[in-house]
């Protein structure tokens, strides 16, 4: 059975520069079993509808601006998987889920799996989260792909378990990291470690901390799909840690 990884991914620019963060991404793409595909749930295809990436050739989607032409150039050309967007689709059935021809690899995604997987030869299929439906219908869905994880398939969510932009503190990337970030980080790892998913799915009742750490949705949200595949009794690890511009969480959470 092959792990599901929930990554922090953080700024765009950790897809070209090399960083104890990177570092790090590039050891678990070197120590995982190698996976037959990989299904990606990344904060940046938060769209109004369950959609799932079925083409052959996804495109690198560069969805960010302000940042240096050299991040412009960046391809990651994996191939797609149309049979697996297809076994996911019939996994979360009864629902709607859209095969999907527009859409590519997000940063979200590509800027991860570019240090874990860099000759790009491993089949990556998106899945899109709906920004219209609450926590608990994505911790829902997570539960439905757990089985994808017997069938050689590395379930990735990519996202920050804290994640503040307007506090993210540009050019000083390094400095000491925000009380409420640091604390809001531990609760998360405690509670995950425990199995205690109930408040992390509820996690506005968590008080002031959250609020501050989640103050949008969609790159705390992959982390459900995550922590909802774990058996129990089945190990979790934190492969990656650190906290990026004191507001965002770089925390990598492996369940198996």
């Amino acid at each position: 059975m092959l792990p599901a990884i929930f990554l922090g991914h953080g700024n765009p620019m950790n897809a070209i520069q090399n960083n104890a963060y990177t570092d790090a991404w590039r050891r678990m793409g070197q120590t995982l079993p190698r996976p037959k595909a990989v299904l990606s749930i990344s904060a940046h295809w938060y769209v109004s509808e369950t959609g799932v990436t079925i083409t052959t050739a996804p495109r690198t989607i560069h969805d960010f601006g302000g940042f240096p032409s050299e991040l412009y150039k960046v391809q990651y050309p994996a191939p797609g998987n149309p049979q697996l967007a297809r076994r996911v689709q019939k996994m979360l059935s009864p629902l709607e889920v859209r095969l999907d021809e527009s859409w590519g690899l997000d940063h979200g995604t590509w800027s991860v799996l570019r240090h874990m997987y860099p000759a790009a030869d491993i089949p990556v299929v998106q899945l899109s989260i709906d920004r219209t439906q609450p926590a608990e219908f994505h911790f829902e869905l997570g539960k439905k792909l757990a089985p994808l994880r017997d069938e050689g398939v590395l379930t990735v969510g990519s996202g920050n378990l804290v994640h503040n932009i307007p506090a993210y503190a540009w050019g000083q990337r390094f400095e000491e990291p925000f009380d409420w970030a640091v604390r809001f980080e531990q609760t998360a790892r405690e509670m995950i470690v425990a199995g205690e998913y109930k408040p992390l799915v509820r996690y506005e009742s968590l008080g002031p901390d959250a609020h501050l750490a989640i103050p949008t949705p969609d790159h705390y949200l992959p982390l459900l799909y995550v922590i909802a595949s774990r058996q129990q009794g089945s190990p979790v690890s934190f492969p990656v840690e650190g906290v990026d511009g004191r507001s965002i969480s770089m925390l990598a959470v492996q369940v198996g």
